[in-house]
């Protein structure tokens, strides 16, 4: 078939329209062209006037250009695609744009290349056999168009009714190019901005018809937008302060602003392809205002989502400002979905890049403390694994939550603490791990999480690096080995060690706190290692035990200064920190003070064995007394040997068991931390050592004084009836002389002077000593009770069933009717139920 010149002509002016511009300058001429790239005598367009936004086409675009000659109905569908397109990246992006704006993801540049080519082959066919189509006439009623939230972009364009000049002056072609205008913020021949008004107005001069004027409005808050961001993105994309997230957050404003002149360009080249022509634009082949304010809606609401955005992120940061991002998310609109979660993955790349660079080598590089992990520099080591790093709660993005955000700080805290804690500089393979088990794309984990991608990468390097410290601290440093050297030695759980140090230290420790010397009783307790089963622990753990005396008051002797102290540094001190070192200092000093009690007793237990019946055969009126000794001893060691029962199995071996099992199936460092700290918690708790047991505490103490007092009146009572006990056999001795030499064996002066000194040691010393002990068991029943009434009132369930130990026989119930209340079940649950008990 042979073409005419015309249909040639209108071919070579298809091919030919490779750029477009927003003004209409006079054309360039050029032998080539650059559209269609042949010798051509068709003038090609190119060119851009200062202050307009041109959206350059590559050759391989000049499919989407030729589009525009298609009728109305098929731009307008054509023009809705580039926003509707369900893709992650909401518009399509030319090759000639910056590299900032990649393509669409999914979708490799030869593929890109080969749609659209295939795209104009197709409309230049169509074009050909093009008919002059006449458009459906749409009336006369106002459009609606979605309006902004309050406190966000409001319309922009507002009429003066009354004053406005209602006339045909202007064509229909000439508000157009005014509005294209308006579309990128620039003032018009006829629309312009009002700065007092912040608004776009109309000449009230120019003769312009009242739907016009409507549809304007409608149309000018395109342009109002636009500068509202625009505005936004020149004053924040060099401001340093804003940090990397807020750039990328201007970053993406400026991609969606960059798709939106696309667009305008593409309207542009509408109304100059209608004008070069001759197309009429009422005459339904053209573009209106009408057909401009249904293409333009989608725009519209577009703008409108990043005006709320720039809105509501301002003064904002960080993770702050990816929250605000994030809460957009929440909308049934997909394209506006779609481009709320393209900005979010532009925003949230710089917490993922710092995230990333935390959780696999433990570098926080937070030049803008936009992250929501915080380092404190000043922090040292020591302290390190406590102090140095923490949470910003105000930077935690919202698609991130509270737990995962304490297992990525706990992640990068780790990592820290095995380089510079530990001095392990081994590779960690914590990448290599997770990245074997991620399923998708880094950048789209925070966005799109519905398999828990995000959960699971940070779950893998948690399990890494916690795997990895707790095998340092068990392996390399032992541990365990320190903890079980704490339970044995400053909690008394090395019996014949104790046992043998009591011994060896007794004559010491019966002197004045002021009168001992730390190197003798150092020397002592290295006598006391070597002779028990402590010799075969670990030469390490055993060079930590030493001696520690504690500040002395004015009357103390050496049991109330002595205690124990084990040192540690390094990894270990993070778990027994100098806190926890006072707690157990605390515990020791109950404990060796109980212990003492038994000692105490065991010693009166065996001198009353053994000296009892020497006395009694020679001093018998000692019967009594000594029988109210025995007695009163009976009570005391029933009572020390209940309570070291309680704190010995019920206390301290129960709570031993518990954190041995929790340290054992400890995940990470954090919780050996927290169990041991329950374990130093329940024994203070459990041994009246806290603030609700402190009378409790002081009663106890009182009694173990009461103990003390009596053996210091039982050794002062044994002195002074040995003596008498001596006196008496030097008599007998002496009778027993004379009557063997045969003599009378006494005189009746000496048996006076006897009978004297014996009335005497009756009437003085032995009531003196009666009255005394007397007194002591007296004060030590009445101490009891109270003690016993304590515990019937603590809130402690193993307290309360203590008190039934100690009274097991109703001993004290029948001398306090207080006791006689029963601590039944039904009574324990009455006083649960009255908020009494926990």
């Amino acid at each position: 078939m042979v073409q005419t010149d015309q249909e040639s002509r209108l071919q070579q002016e298809r091919r030919c329209l490779g750029r477009v511009s927003l003004q209409m300058p006079p054309p360039h001429l050029s032998n080539m062209c650059p559209g269609c790239l042949v010798p051509c005598a068709h003038p090609c367009l190119v060119g851009t006037p200062q202050g307009a936004v041109v959206s350059a086409v590559s050759t391989q675009q000049t499919g989407v250009i030729l589009h525009l000659l298609l009728s109305p109905s098929q731009l307008g569908k054509y023009i809705s695609s580039i926003h509707t397109a369900d893709r992650s990246d909401p518009t399509p992006t030319p090759q000639s744009f910056p590299a900032s704006y990649g393509p669409t993801p999914g979708i490799t540049p030869a593929q890109s290349l080969s749609q659209r080519q295939a795209l104009g082959n197709r409309l230049a066919l169509s074009l050909s056999s093009r008919q002059q189509l006449s458009q459906p006439h749409l009336g006369n009623g106002d459009m609606s168009v979605a309006t902004v939230p309050s406190g966000r972009a409001t319309a922009s364009l507002s009429l003066r009714p009354g004053a406005d000049n209602t006339s045909f002056e202007l064509s229909e072609a000439a508000l157009l190019r005014d509005v294209l205008f308006v579309f990128q913020g620039i003032n018009g021949k006829i629309i312009k901005m009002s700065s007092t008004a912040d608004r776009f107005l109309i000449d009230p001069k120019v003769g312009v018809p009242q739907s016009w004027r409507d549809l304007l409005g409608k149309l000018s808050e395109l342009g109002w937008l636009h500068n509202k961001i625009r505005k936004f993105v020149d004053s924040k994309i060099s401001d340093r302060a804003l940090g990397l997230v807020g750039q990328s957050f201007c970053a993406a404003l400026q991609h969606e602003l960059t798709e939106y002149y696309r667009l305008v360009a593409v309207l542009d080249a509408q109304v100059q392809q209608d004008q070069d022509l001759g197309v009429s634009v009422g005459s339904g082949g053209g573009l209106t205002l009408r057909r401009l304010v249904v293409w333009s809606y989608e725009p519209l609401q577009r703008l409108k989502t990043l005006a709320c955005l720039v809105d509501s992120c301002k003064g904002k940061k960080g993770g702050a400002l990816a929250s605000v991002v994030h809460s957009y998310m929440q909308t049934g609109d997909p394209s506006l979905r779609s481009l709320v979660k393209h900005t979010l993955n532009v925003v949230s790349q710089p917490i993922w890049e710092i995230m990333e660079q935390w959780i696999y080598e433990g570098d926080l590089e937070d030049n803008y403390q936009e992250y929501f992990v915080a380092s404190d520099p000043t922090v040292k080591e020591d302290r390190l694994w406590h102090d140095k790093y923490s949470l910003r709660k105000s930077m935690i993005p919202a698609f991130i939550t509270r737990e995962q955000a304490d297992k990525i700080l706990l992640i990068g805290k780790t990592i820290n603490f095995i380089r510079q804690v530990c001095q392990d500089r081994s590779p960690l393979k914590t990448k290599a791990v997770v990245k074997s088990g991620e399923a998708e794309e880094e950048g789209d984990l925070f966005t799109r999480d519905v398999d828990g991608s995000l959960q699971q990468v940070i779950d893998t390097a948690y399990r890494e690096t916690s795997r990895i410290l707790l095998d340092i601290l068990h392996t390399k440093y032992k541990f365990m080995d320190h903890l079980k050297a704490m339970r044995r030695y400053l909690l008394l759980g090395q019996g014949d060690f104790i046992r043998h140090l009591m011994d060896l230290l007794e004559p010491d420790l019966n002197k004045p706190a002021s009168t001992l010397y730390l190197h003798n009783l150092t020397g002592i307790l290295e006598t006391a290692i070597r002779a028990t089963n402590a010799q075969f622990d670990d030469p390490d753990i055993l060079k930590r035990i030493d001696v520690r005396l504690l500040e002395v008051s004015p009357g103390d002797c050496g049991w109330d200064v002595f205690s124990l102290d084990y040192h540690v540094d390094g990894p270990i001190s993070t778990v027994f920190t100098p806190e926890t070192k006072i707690q157990y200092l605390r515990v020791f000093n109950f404990l060796w003070r109980a212990k003492r009690m038994e000692y105490t007793l065991t010693e009166i237990w065996k001198d009353q064995m053994t000296i009892h019946k020497l006395l009694l055969k020679t001093v018998p009126e000692l019967a009594s007394l000594l029988h109210r000794c025995h007695t009163l001893s009976s009570e005391m060691v029933h009572f020390i040997n209940q309570m070291q029962y309680y704190i010995t199995f019920e206390v301290l071996e129960c709570s031993w068991d518990e954190l041995w099992k929790k340290v054992k199936e400890s995940p990470d460092l954090d919780h050996v931390i927290a169990s041991h700290q329950v374990f130093l918690d329940a024994i203070i708790q459990h041994c009246l050592l806290d603030d609700e047991s402190r009378e409790l505490l002081t009663q106890l103490r009182t009694i173990f004084d009461l103990i003390i007092k009596f053996q210091s009146a039982e050794n002062t009572m044994y002195k002074k009836a040995e003596e008498e006990m001596n006196l008496r056999l030097r008599f007998l001795r002496r009778i027993q002389e004379n009557t063997e030499k045969g003599k009378w064996g006494v005189t009746e002066l000496d048996e006076e002077e006897e009978n004297t000194r014996m009335e005497e040691f009756r009437d003085k010393f032995l009531s003196k000593t009666t009255s005394q002990l007397r007194v002591i068991s007296q004060s030590y029943q009445d101490m009891v009770q109270n003690f016993l009434l304590m515990l019937n009132e603590h809130s402690d369930p193993s307290l309360r069933f203590l008190s039934f130990r100690l009274d097991f026989n109703g001993h004290y119930h029948q001398r306090e009717p207080k006791l006689n209340r029963s601590l039944s079940v039904s009574y324990a649950r009455t006083r649960q139920r009255s908020g009494k008990d926990p």
